[in-house]
């Protein structure tokens, strides 16, 4: 059965930075494009970056220049690394394969994870 599961949320000041970390089980990990995407309450989810099997990335505007987004196929994990961070990052972020190689909306993900909750202090 394929799992994501996402951790390293929590609660930082603005400014500050957290990295989010993916496992994947019960999937040919190497095989699948990795992304973050993130909500909140009454909204869309959100895009926030896709990464290839290749490490080929990309990146919403809002959070190009912050966010790093890597994966170690050989672990099969993918990570976030947010810093200057803000108030308006605050969501829940969650980690999602997908079977397209180009992959920035919700429907091209095929599996998800629970979700990990970030919250950013002004």
């Amino acid at each position: 059965q394929v799992q994501l599961v996402e951790s390293g949320g929590g609660l930082v000041q603005a400014g500050g930075s957290l990295r989010l970390s993916c496992a994947a089980s019960g999937l040919a990990f190497s095989k699948y494009t990795e992304g973050w995407f993130r909500q909140v309450p009454g909204k869309e989810r959100e895009f926030v970056a896709t990464i290839r099997w290749s490490s080929v990335t990309d990146y919403a505007d809002s959070v190009k220049g912050r966010f790093t987004i890597s994966r170690d196929n050989a672990k099969n994990m993918v990570y976030l690394q947010m810093n200057s961070l803000k108030p308006e990052d605050t969501a829940v972020y969650y980690c999602a394969a997908s079977s397209f190689l180009l992959a920035t909306t919700p429907n091209r993900y095929d599996y998800w994870g629970q979700g990990t909750q970030v919250t950013v202090s002004s």
